[in-house]
């Protein structure tokens, strides 16, 4: 079945669309041969880090926010840096909570985490966070998955991450949620990665994931882990992703 695809932009959001130079993103292309991390978290995000975050994707009741920690609560169940929503919630198969008769609990939430990037309530508390550990937030870097399918990025050239060809953007850190923000005539996704222009902290996520991984400074990390808005847990590089 043929599905339309708009053509690609030259701005996404208030990003703009890098068609040249690739190479502020050539430094995540160089990982490991035959161990570049793939399904980690320095595999979404990026190695060599001081330390690493995992931010939870909230769990939504109508479309307010819900904590894991407030679902697993209920469960009689506790959350950590390694916890599955799907364990949490008590279903053995990992997929099935995508399906939409898994049961929720009436009052406290009826939709699963966002799968995918950086939901856009997430970013805006991860925002000035982040803005604090670089010298650089007016400089930053983003990379999106060419395989969402709204845009044909056949014509765009693609940096590597494991597992993923990325699409470079590039604009201050104060418009990497500019893409849902600002969109009308599609929803758009926002980037998968976001880095300033001084390598300070690297933001990574994907489309099979309901989290989002930053690495950083252990200063970076300690203020992402305190900033109300945010459920976070330290967690380790290699640690798997989910």
């Amino acid at each position: 079945m043929h599905v339309h695809r708009f053509p690609s932009p030259s701005v996404y959001g208030r990003l703009r669309v890098e068609l040249r130079d690739l190479t502020p993103a050539r430094w995540l292309e160089q990982r490991p041969p035959g161990n570049d991390g793939f399904g980690t978290v320095a595999g979404v995000c990026a190695p060599g880090f001081e330390a690493y975050a995992r931010i939870l994707h909230p769990a939504r009741l109508d479309v307010a926010p819900v904590r894991w920690d407030r679902v697993a609560a209920l469960y009689g169940r506790r959350v950590t840096a390694g916890t599955r929503w799907h364990e949490l919630i008590g279903v053995e198969d990992e997929f099935h909570f995508r399906n939409d008769d898994t049961p929720a609990v009436p009052g406290v939430w009826d939709e699963h985490p966002d799968e995918g990037p950086t939901p856009a309530d997430v970013a805006r508390s991860l925002i000035p966070v982040l803005s604090r550990h670089t010298r650089t937030a007016g400089h930053c870097w983003y990379g999106l998955w060419h395989g969402y399918g709204r845009y044909d990025w056949d014509d765009v050239p693609v940096f590597r991450t494991p597992g993923r060809d990325e699409v470079l953007l590039s604009g201050p850190l104060e418009d990497a949620d500019s893409p849902m923000r600002d969109s009308h005539e599609v929803l758009r996704e926002l980037p998968d990665l976001w880095w300033p222009q001084d390598r300070a902290w690297c933001v990574g996520g994907d489309v099979d994931l309901v989290s989002t991984y930053v690495g950083g400074s252990a200063e970076c990390v300690a203020d992402l882990l305190a900033t109300p808005g945010l459920e976070a847990y330290e967690i380790a590089a290699t640690s798997a992703v989910s």
